[in-house]
């Protein structure tokens, strides 16, 4: 099969590494990847800057932009031919519930399904990072059951794996994204030159992480596999939203 393999990590990550090593053992992978971290860069595009890509000794290809950009750039261009899997990964950190909005992992995977291809993303729940392989064999484990049982055309996966050797995982779930409260305040301190600076604070802590959830999955040791839709439209709204605009205001 062949796979376009990006990230949010950088080029230079180690997940993105052991990944493709993994990956090129049963199949024909291509690394491009961003230059730099860009982390929460989210769906983001560069529409303002030209893009450049330039090949490392390694053989990845590094691109000065998004992970959006990437999977952009490789499918519609760079290429000789498509695709047939796009595997972004595997993140340094976890990727659950409200995360996904602005991660740029998942974004990675999104961009690959607007392109009309099959998507996954994959985390690694800890930034300490130990276990890599884990989450690299679980993604094989995936992809093997993709080639028998395709995705639905507008869903992608979200995979989420404890970092513990993959003898300790108790095993694969299918789940559904939880919620975190509010997210802290933003870390207000001062540059050099005595200039208010702002940092964003921590993530918000886990409000609806019960059974069924990425999170409970992942506090009990398990996998957490989640699909996610890339039609955000909410369809159980469309017929009360006729009758909502419909309504006189007085």
């Amino acid at each position: 099969m062949r796979i376009l393999l990006s990230n949010d990590d950088s080029v230079f990550a180690k997940g993105i590494t052991v990944l493709y090593k993994t990956l090129a053992q049963a199949h024909d992978v291509t690394v491009i990847a961003p230059d730099r971290n860009c982390s929460g860069a989210s769906n983001a595009l560069s529409l303002h800057n030209p893009l450049r890509i330039q090949q490392l000794d390694n053989g990845f290809y590094s691109v000065n932009g998004t992970p959006s950009d990437c999977v952009h750039l490789g499918v519609n261009c760079f290429l000789d031919e498509d695709p047939e899997l796009v595997v972004s990964g595997i993140n340094h950190g976890a990727n659950l519930g409200d995360d996904v909005i602005y991660s740029g992992t998942v974004a990675a995977a999104t961009e690959g399904r607007y392109m009309g291809l099959p998507a996954i993303a994959v985390s690694l729940t800890s930034h300490e990072g130990k276990h890599f392989e884990t989450a690299a064999k679980v993604v094989l484990e995936i992809i093997r059951k993709l080639q028998v049982h395709p995705l639905p055309s507008n869903q992608i996966l979200n995979i989420n794996v404890p970092d513990v050797p993959y003898e300790q995982l108790t095993g694969i779930k299918v789940t559904r994204q939880g919620k975190r409260h509010r997210a802290e305040g933003m870390v207000k301190d001062t540059d050099a030159f005595g200039r208010e600076i702002y940092w964003y604070g921590p993530s918000g802590a886990e409000q609806e992480a019960g059974p069924g959830t990425d999170f409970h999955a992942i506090a009990h040791g398990y996998c957490s596999v989640t699909p996610l839709s890339v039609d955000m439209t909410a369809q159980e709204s469309l017929a009360g939203m006729e009758d909502w605009l419909n309504k006189s205001i007085s």
